[in-house]
């Protein structure tokens, strides 16, 4: 795995941005803050729907194989921006915990709604595995 990082731009903290790798690739699908049974967390939180999406994402990688620093993309969904950023703290003592001092490229958008109407956030990943 190679970071893209052209040397007159700043650095960009907590992603890259650009990764080139070459490997067997794991698509993930966007994945909700909820449990194993489909069940959100009480009281509902954006931090806590963050653990449960991230810990989501790691065991579906360790299906095919992967871990987290092989993840090469992720696109965050949340559904209110300023809850994202108000949680930035958290979130990344959060990411470095589940995920740890690997930060692939990265993009969050904010949408109207997501189709789990209890979910703030669903987050999709690429993977690449080395052969």
């Amino acid at each position: 795995m190679q970071i893209l990082q052209p040397p007159s731009w700043a650095k960009p903290k907590g992603y890259s941005n650009g990764i080139g790798a070459k490997g067997r690739m794991i698509f993930v699908s966007g994945l909700v803050g909820w449990d194993a049974n489909g069940q959100f967390p009480q009281p509902d939180s954006f931090v806590a729907q963050a653990e449960l999406a991230l810990k989501n994402i790691v065991a579906v990688l360790a299906e095919g194989h992967a871990k987290p620093e092989h993840i090469v993309r992720m696109t965050w969904y949340v559904v209110d921006k300023h809850e994202y950023l108000q949680s930035a703290k958290q979130l990344g003592a959060l990411y470095r915990e589940i995920i740890g001092r690997h930060f692939p490229a990265m993009t969050a958008v904010q949408v109207v709604a997501l189709m789990e109407d209890r979910a703030r956030l669903e987050i999709e990943v690429t993977a690449v595995v080395p052969e």
